[in-house]
């Protein structure tokens, strides 16, 4: 499995949902994002919901597939 994948292309207006390895960098995730499901807006995917998230339901669960990955939003 790829590190990085997008489980929900559009989740809202203003987010998508994916699935990567815990370890994967904010960095990694936006330069994947940005490259396989562009967001149209002129500043793209900026922003991966983490656990300090100003909105709790929005911050990472675990993945219920794999230990080893959550899923997060990634908002634009």
């Amino acid at each position: 499995m790829e590190r990085i994948v997008i489980t929900k292309p559009f989740n809202g207006i203003c987010a998508m949902q994916i699935c990567a390895d815990k370890d994967a960098t904010d960095e990694e995730i936006l330069e994947v994002c940005n490259r396989e499901n562009p967001a149209g807006t002129s500043l793209g995917w900026c922003e991966v919901a983490r656990e300090n998230y100003k909105e709790e339901r929005a911050r990472p669960v675990q993945c219920s597939d794999n230990a080893n990955r959550l899923h997060l939003l990634v908002i634009c």
